[in-house]
């Protein structure tokens, strides 16, 4: 942060009346906008001879101190930290985030750390597609059956809008997440449905409007960002408000449609392409592979590099054919945590963490029941693996013959699934191939560690065992608190 906002700042803050006078903090283009307790203790004069200060509009309770485009910003950043660093919450709360940083940085490698920010683009999206998606799974239901043909198309209108506009959406959350600002991501983002795309020809050839997809929203939210930053740096600051957001939309939208959405393109295309030749060619052994190693994806955080691409198979097909399989190594989990449940009967407190995780196991949120049963125990989360590669081999085997199990929406897995399901056949062909995955994820699991996973070593253990640590620094429950 440049020395001058700094200074900037330290000199407005005591002539407001200091940090405890200061009630909110904001800024437009020009201002710095202050909403105070105590109107009378700010010094009018005094701030308008402060260097850099062009004027101020008092309005009831809120300063407005004028700075000027280019300047406002900086010192508005400047402003809030000196004033949490004189608040007690500020410094309660500036301790809170070191501790936190402090435990990720120990546990963060660099590509976990860009796992993070890719999911903190797409995760946001969630609500909204689970929402949309179940819609049009109620919509595909209706009109299959040729109820209420009124309003199927309203319907179809609801649940289909969003997945229209989903690449602005990856645009406004990828400049956010990565520095830039969220409008401008979203208005580069927004070239790749725009209709007029039509009339461009890149490479030799015509593009598409929504070519390159979520894939081509993040490429050029990303470029954008970078312009922009760019941009901050060399450009006058008397100008920046009318050079750096032209500048940015111009040279990351020109790229991004002769070059960025074609690639993208390409990427999306294959991705659709590998999931359909793999399950259809390889699919028993694809959902071996993909069920047994999910578990330990979602317990590295790598299983958040997986979020892109399921949306572009949902983007491009309308479903995900990978996460129902994937869903399977929720099942092994269960079954896993239901036969040391069976198993171990003089430990109360293992028996109470199950139980009380069980129901979020089931829903497919597994987390729980990794961290506080199967890994500590170490067998059991091997055993759950295997009863997660059962499940999905059963689901894959179903994808050779041509009976292909999608979801609609990322998030939910499994019964919270069921909702979501779709794919080319009837909805009671797929609720019955889904089912019987997670039927035999259950049985496998639970099979596997009654009779391997709960060794007398792991039962002599079991007593004294915690649960494991979270590798990605978060917290995690005694049992006696789950």
């Amino acid at each position: 942060m440049p020395t001058d906002s700094r200074a900037t700042a330290a000199a407005l803050l005591p002539l407001v009346g200091g940090p405890a006078n200061v009630l909110s903090v904001a800024h437009c283009m020009t201002r710095l906008r202050l909403g105070l307790a105590d109107p009378a203790r700010a010094d009018e004069e005094a701030l308008r001879a402060v260097p850099g200060v062009l004027g101020l509009v008092v309005d009831g309770g809120s300063y407005q101190v004028v700075l000027g485009p280019g300047v406002v910003g900086p010192v508005t950043a400047a402003f809030e930290e000196l004033v949490d660093r004189s608040t007690v919450a500020g410094e309660l709360a500036a301790l809170g985030a070191e501790l936190k940083g402090e435990r990720q940085r120990r546990n963060a490698t660099p590509v976990k750390a860009a796992l993070r920010r890719l999911a903190a683009v797409f995760v946001p999206l969630i609500p909204a597609l689970i929402g949309c998606g179940i819609l049009a799974g109620v919509n595909g239901l209706l009109l299959n059956a040729g109820l209420l043909p009124w309003l199927t198309p309203a319907l179809a209108a609801v649940a289909s809008g969003f997945m229209a506009l989903i690449a602005v959406f990856v645009g406004v959350n990828t400049a956010k997440e990565f520095g830039g600002t969220p409008v401008l991501g979203g208005a580069v983002a927004a070239i790749v449905v725009h209709p007029g795309v039509a009339e461009v020809t890149a490479f030799g050839v015509t593009l598409a409007p929504g070519q390159g997809g979520v894939l081509g929203a993040l490429a050029a939210a990303l470029l954008a960002t970078h312009v922009e930053k760019w941009c901050r740096g060399r450009v006058p600051a008397a100008l920046d408000v009318l050079l750096t957001p032209t500048l940015t939309v111009l040279v990351a939208g020109l790229a991004t449609l002769y070059g960025l959405m074609w690639a993208a393109g390409a990427v999306s295309t294959a991705i659709g392409t590998a999931a359909d030749w793999l399950l259809s060619t390889t699919g028993a052994f694809a959902g071996l592979v993909l069920g047994g190693l999910f578990l330990p994806l979602v317990m590295l955080g790598l299983h958040q590099a997986l979020i892109p691409i399921h949306t572009t198979l949902i983007e491009q097909q309308g479903h995900t054919v990978l996460l129902p399989i994937l869903a399977m190594a929720g099942a092994g989990q269960v079954g896993a945590a239901l036969a040391v449940y069976v198993r171990l009967r003089h430990d109360a407190s293992l028996r109470t963490t199950i139980r009380s995780a069980l129901p979020a196991g089931l829903l497919g949120v597994g987390e729980p029941l990794i961290y506080g049963v199967s890994l500590p125990l170490g067998r059991p989360f091997l055993t759950a693996c295997v009863g997660g590669a059962a499940g999905g081999a059963f689901v894959g085997f179903f994808a050779m013959l041509g009976d292909q199990v999608g979801a609609t929406a990322i998030g939910p897995s499994g019964w919270a699934l069921f909702p979501l399901l779709a794919g080319d056949r009837g909805w009671g062909t797929l609720l019955a191939i889904y089912a019987g995955g997670l039927l035999t994820g259950y049985a496998v699991g639970f099979a596997t560690t009654y009779v391997f996973g709960v060794t007398d070593r792991v039962m002599a253990a079991a007593g004294s065992v915690r649960p494991a640590p979270d590798p990605f620094g978060g917290p995690t429950p005694s049992r006696s608190s789950r």
